[in-house]
C-alpha cells in the first residue's frame, strides 16, 4: 500500500471519498454493536486512528499494540476488554455486511471462521474442512487443496486466548492468530460460517478502485 501508508495506517486509506475504517464501522452500527462494544487494537501510527475517533465523535477503545507481534498478539491484547464473554473480530482491512456480521456471531460453544470462495486460493489461508467442522488452516498452499478461504471474520470463545498462549512465534516473528484456531480446530471446536453476501480486501492499491465500483453498483 506504500506510498499511501507512509503517513497513515491501511484503514484509514480514502475509499470512496471517506476512510476505509468509517465504512467498516457503520457496518459494524447497522449490525447492532455500540461504541461501547468495540475495541480497536492498532500499533502502527496508532495517534492517527485517535485522531480519527475524536475527530468523528466515537467513543471507542483504541487498545494500543506496542510492538508488532501478529494477529494472534493483536487479539490477546483485547482479552481485558472482552471480559471472558464470546467476541467477533474482523480485520481493519476487510469489509462485510452487516448481515454477515450478526450471522457469525452463534450463541454456542464453537469458534466460527467466515469462509470464502475464490479463483486463486494461493494466496490466502485455505479453509479444510469436514462438513461445516475446520480442521485446519493451510497459509498459501502451493498444490491446490480447495478454493475456500479464511476471510478474517470471526467469532471466538474465551478458548482462543488459552491456544494464543501454546502458540509459538512463526518463522517470520509473530504469533498467527491462525496457528491458535488450528490449535483449537484440533479439539473440533471451531466451525466454518460460509459467508453470503460479500467480503471486500482491501489488500492493495488495486483494490480501491475495485472496492468502491461495488460501494457505488451495489450499495
Amino acid at each position: 500500500m506504500l506510498p499511501l501508508t507512509r503517513d497513515k495506517p491501511k484503514p484509514l486509506i480514502e475509499v470512496d471519498e471517506k476512510p476505509f475504517l468509517l465504512h467498516l464501522l457503520e457496518r459494524l452500527h447497522d449490525a447492532g454493536f455500540a461504541d461501547k462494544d468495540i475495541a480497536i487494537v492498532a500499533g502502527y501510527k496508532v495517534e492517527k486512528i485517535e485522531e480519527f475517533l475524536d475527530e468523528h465523535n466515537l467513543p471507542i477503545t483504541v487498545i494500543v499494540q506496542q510492538a508488532l507481534l501478529g494477529t494472534g498478539d493483536a487479539v490477546y491484547h483485547a482479552r481485558a476488554f472482552v471480559d471472558e464473554e464470546d467476541f467477533i473480530v474482523v480485520g481493519g482491512d476487510n469489509l462485510f455486511s452487516a448481515d454477515d456480521l450478526l450471522r457469525i456471531q452463534h450463541a454456542d460453544e464453537f469458534c466460527y471462521v467466515a469462509g470464502w470462495e475464490v479463483e486463486e486460493p494461493s494466496r490466502y489461508g485455505v479453509l479444510v474442512s469436514k462438513g461445516e467442522v475446520l480442521l485446519e488452516i493451510v497459509e498459501k498452499p502451493k498444490e491446490f487443496i480447495g478454493n475456500l478461504i479464511n476471510a478474517g471474520l470471526y467469532k471466538f470463545t474465551p478458548d482462543i486466548f488459552e491456544a494464543l498462549e501454546q502458540i509459538k512465534l512463526s518463522e517470520r516473528g509473530e504469533l498467527e492468530l491462525t496457528d491458535a484456531i488450528t490449535l483449537l480446530a484440533e479439539s473440533r471446536k471451531v466451525k466454518v460460517m460460509m459467508l453470503q453476501d460479500y467480503w471486500l480486501d482491501l489488500g492493495k492499491k488495486e483494490d480501491i478502485q475495485k472496492i468502491e465500483e461495488f460501494l457505488k453498483r451495489f450499495l
